[in-house]
């Protein structure tokens, strides 16, 4: 074997593969697979009825992503449908791959999936069920576009990294997380399901606009027992270039790109763990 062979071989053996599922109605796949792309990944974007006719497909990756959008135009509630169709076809396949050690994540719409398919707050492992947490309309009862601050709440979830306040932008209608009740919402904070929080940029919880939605406990995401998978309402895809900051021009390129934290942190965790 010659040695530009040998290269070859190593470079496979570092890839990091990962998923974005398409749908009806998907519209931020091309930026997720971009900034996957810029973390190091190699990226296909795979429409869910090619999935649902082969599920050895997920085999081949190590990230699978639920991109943001308006899935079958949020017809019956936001993501619902196409949450029907991951529990109903792609739900084992998927607690296979967490158990596999490998990662997921739901962005926007995509949260909304992993939620209400039962995925989140809690995968094979939690008490939950699905009808313990939901995520539906805003309380400004309107579409809410605005830059937002996160504080990370888990030390747990390999995506994020510990400590370090986000800035992203958040594009939806319903991204209200509302647990049934008091002692719901008391199992998510003492067990660490509550991945961010909504905060200023003083790092304090506020009202309308600081939480954008209404959420409660201020609840941005939500991780699963493992830290393996994380689902945010806020879109990280929609910052990985400084450009994309709303002030670039008056910062003097003093500015870290807060969006690539979740995809490089994936990515690096797979390399670390593959």
């Amino acid at each position: 074997m010659g040695q530009g062979e040998n290269r070859e071989e190593d470079a496979n053996m570092t890839d990091v593969k990962a998923i974005v599922l398409r749908a009806a109605g998907t519209n931020c796949d091309v930026e997720t697979q971009h900034a996957l792309e810029l973390a190091g990944a190699r990226v296909d974007r795979v429409h869910i009825n090619s999935l649902i006719r082969n599920l050895e497909l997920v085999d081949a990756y190590q990230i699978f992503v639920m991109p943001g959008g308006f899935s079958y135009g949020d017809d019956v509630a936001a993501g619902k449908i196409l949450a029907n169709q991951v529990m109903h076809h792609l739900r084992d396949a998927l607690e296979r791959f967490v158990e596999q050690g490998k990662l997921v994540l739901g962005i926007c719409n995509g949260f909304q999936v992993l939620v209400k398919a039962g995925l989140l707050p809690g995968a094979t492992a939690s008490s939950h069920t699905q009808e313990d947490v939901t995520i539906t309309y805003n309380d400004s009862d309107k579409f809410e576009n605005r830059w937002v601050y996160l504080a990370p709440q888990t030390d747990r979830c390999v995506f994020i990294e510990p400590g370090r306040r986000l800035y992203l932008t958040v594009g939806h209608g319903e991204g209200k997380v509302v647990a049934q009740d008091p002692s719901v919402l008391s199992r998510l904070q003492s067990m660490r399901h509550i991945a961010f929080q909504y905060v200023d940029a003083q790092g304090r919880e506020g009202g309308y606009p600081v939480n954008p939605n209404g959420s409660m406990a201020s609840i941005a995401g939500l991780t699963d027992t493992t830290g393996r998978i994380l689902g945010l309402m806020p879109h990280p895809e929609r910052f990985v270039h400084p450009t994309q900051h709303p002030r670039w021009t008056r910062m003097n390129g003093n500015i870290e790109c807060d969006g690539r934290t979740i995809f490089d942190n994936a990515v690096k965790y797979v390399r670390g763990h593959f």
